[in-house]
C-alpha cells in the first residue's frame, strides 16, 4: 500500500488531485481511498488530503500518520517543508513545487533515505494556460515517479471532470511537469 500527503492551501485543488489520483487508480484495477482534512473553508487556509493506493481492499479508515509520500503543491510551503515533514518515512519521497533555486534545500532535516523531487509548477502552468495551477503539475510529477497510474488513465479522469477547455491545459500542464520533474541530488 502506498500512503500519500497531500498539502496545498484553500483554492489550490489539493482535495480536487487527490481525488484524481484515486479515481485514476481505480480505473487501473487497483484499490484507492482519498479523504480531505480541513478547518474553516476558507481560501488560502492550510488544507490537506490524503490518498491511499493497494492492490489489495483497504482495510485501514483512519488518518495517514506515516506517510511514504508528502507533496506540498503550495510554493510558500514548498520553501518551509520542514514544518509539512512529520511522520514521513525513511526512504520516503517529497515532491516539492519550486522554482529554480534550490540551492537553500536543507536535505539535512529530512528523514534517511528521502528523496526529493521538484518543478517549477507556477512557470509551467502560467505558459502553458496562462494561470498559476498548481495541483496538476504536482499530480504529473508524481506519476512520473511512481509510473503507476498511467498518464492515460489520469488524462481520462481529467476529461470527465472538467470542461473540454480546462481539460486541453491540464492535460498540457500535467505533461509538462511529467517530462520537467527532477530529483534533488
Amino acid at each position: 500500500m502506498i500512503e500519500i500527503r497531500w498539502h496545498g492551501r484553500g483554492g489550490q485543488g489539493v482535495v480536487t488531485v487527490s481525488d484524481i489520483l484515486a479515481r485514476s487508480a481505480i480505473l487501473e484495477g487497483m484499490y484507492a481511498q482519498h479523504f480531505p482534512e480541513f478547518g474553516p473553508e476558507r481560501s488560502g487556509a492550510p488544507v490537506k488530503a490524503f490518498t491511499r493506493i493497494s492492490d489489495e481492499p483497504i482495510e485501514i479508515h483512519s488518518g495517514i500518520y506515516n506517510p511514504d509520500i508528502i507533496v506540498i503543491i503550495d510554493q510558500g510551503m514548498s520553501r518551509s517543508f520542514q514544518s509539512y515533514l512529520e511522520g514521513l518515512k525513511e526512504n520516503g519521497l517529497l515532491f516539492l513545487n519550486l522554482g529554480d533555486d534550490f540551492s537553500k534545500l536543507d536535505k539535512s532535516i529530512l528523514p534517511r533515505g528521502v528523496k526529493v523531487y521538484i518543478v517549477n509548477a507556477r512557470k509551467i502552468s502560467i505558459e502553458e494556460s496562462g494561470r498559476p495551477i498548481f495541483n496538476i503539475p504536482m499530480l504529473g510529477c508524481l506519476v512520473k515517479v511512481l509510473s503507476m497510474p498511467s498518464i492515460k488513465t489520469i488524462e481520462e479522469v481529467l476529461s470527465k471532470r472538467f470542461s473540454e477547455e480546462l481539460v486541453e491545459a491540464n492535460i498540457k500542464i500535467l505533461r509538462r511537469a511529467y517530462n520537467e520533474v527532477r530529483l534533488v541530488e
